[in-house]
């Protein structure tokens, strides 16, 4: 019998090694599909980018960008999507601190010099302090946003975000939200009141963990995605 497909959307300057411990944990009750995300000028360009390649019913998680993706895919065609997980990320629309945020680390990409994707500054918003020295989890890190370069970085920080609180609060179908506890990007209160919209929604904080919990902690989030995908199951 084949199994129930699940998208996996990564985030900002993140591919499919993002979710390679996720990818290896549940291959036994998921066929996992991760999505590409690096092309679209648009999340509505994206989203239909990935509905076009997705079997007709599936399970969608995002995280970071990629939770904004899958905001917009739900907006788009809700009745395709069996379930939600939305991890690390937000459904707040830009705002002039964020705008501006972006358009600075726009400008130093553009900037003369070899595109190192994350720096250390930027790491420290990404990682809880006691990852910040790990050369697995950093490399790991670094390692997608250096395959994925300058050019994606570009594409993808200047991507609109949308506000996506009508599209949550109208959903029917089992959500998971889950977040780092440690998450300085987008922030546990944040989840909190994302959870609040859907009334059958479980949040999960991630313990000793930062912005990147499929990284930092793999186990934690492999465990809640499992539960997600089993529930309201015989």
């Amino acid at each position: 019998m084949a199994l129930p497909p699940l998208i996996l959307i990564p985030g900002l300057l993140n591919d499919a090694e993002l979710w390679r411990d996720q990818i290896a944990a549940l291959a036994d009750i998921a066929e996992c599909l991760v999505a590409d995300i690096t092309q679209g000028e648009s999340l509505e360009a994206l989203a239909q980018s990935v509905l076009a390649q997705a079997p007709p019913r599936f399970a969608l998680a995002g995280f970071s960008l990629g939770g904004y993706v899958a905001v917009e895919m739900a907006r788009l065609a809700a009745e395709r999507i069996e379930r939600l997980a939305l991890l690390d990320t937000s459904i707040q629309p830009d705002d002039p601190e964020r705008a501006a945020a972006r358009q600075v680390r726009d400008k130093a990409a553009r900037g003369p010099g070899t595109f190192h994707g994350f720096g250390d500054r930027l790491l420290r918003t990404y990682l809880s302090e006691a990852h910040l020295q790990d050369e697995q989890i950093v490399g790991r890190i670094r390692g997608m946003t250096q395959r994925l370069g300058a050019e994606v970085f570009l594409r993808q920080n200047n991507i609109l975000r949308k506000d996506g609180a009508g599209v949550l609060s109208g959903l029917s179908c089992p959500v998971l939200i889950l977040c780092g506890e440690e998450d300085r990007l987008t922030p546990l209160a944040e989840h909190q009141a994302m959870a609040r919209l859907v009334p059958q929604a479980r949040l999960v904080a991630v313990p000793g963990s930062g912005h990147m919990t499929p990284i930092e902690n793999p186990a934690a989030v492999n465990a809640a995605l499992r539960a997600w995908l089993q529930s309201g199951q015989p």
